[in-house]
């Protein structure tokens, strides 16, 4: 009996002779019963999103074999680029820092950075509270035009397919918004931080 099937009826299929003689013997070939080897190849074919339709071309051993093959030619390549890529550079840095440690330290060379600039308590705030002003401005500005922009989107419904929405502006405004979203790096330059 099948285990875990005990209970279970039989159902009868309608299956060609021809069909029925060849399924049987497979079913002895792999020692199973013809229920539960119906069950294992339907499994199969859900499980491996394959049809019995469908060609593997050859054995699974042979294409493990290719696999195999493919994994070996891959490896060898890796070995051949180490060899003559990354050992001569590697080679090419030790010298360079061989090089590098053999030349000895002029002792009399300083570098002078100069005094760091402290700025008043009130300046510094005043400096920090213009940059905020500044940023909220600027969002306001892009909220703002973005609010212009949404407005001149209108819906367009195709006869056709889904909708789409349309943005009626003229080249030259087009233009500009890309200017100013181009040029939106030169307004926090390292001088107007200051």
């Amino acid at each position: 009996m099948d285990q875990g099937y005990e209970r279970e009826r039989f159902e009868s299929l309608s299956i060609k002779t021809s069909v029925a003689k060849k399924f049987r013997n497979y079913c002895k070939s792999i020692s199973k019963s013809q229920s539960m080897a119906l069950r294992l190849m339907v499994e199969f074919f859900e499980d491996n999103g394959v049809s019995p339709e469908d060609r593997l071309g050859e054995t699974l051993a042979s294409l493990k074999g290719q696999i195999i093959k493919r994994s070996n030619a891959v490896i060898a390549i890796i070995k051949n680029i180490e060899k003559m890529h990354h050992k001569p550079t590697t080679a090419i840095l030790q010298t360079l820092f061989e090089q590098m440690s053999q030349i000895e330290p002029d002792e009399n060379e300083t570098f002078d950075f100069g005094e760091p600039k402290l700025l008043p308590e009130n300046e510094e705030l005043n400096h920090y509270k213009n940059a905020y002003y500044k940023t909220q401005e600027a969002y306001n500005d892009l909220k703002q035009e973005t609010k212009g922009l949404l407005k001149k989107v209108k819906y367009v419904r195709n006869n056709f397919g889904i909708g789409h929405y349309r943005l009626n502006i003229t080249n030259e405004a087009l233009e500009t918004i890309k200017q100013k979203l181009e040029h939106v790096h030169h307004h926090n330059t390292t001088e107007t931080r200051r």
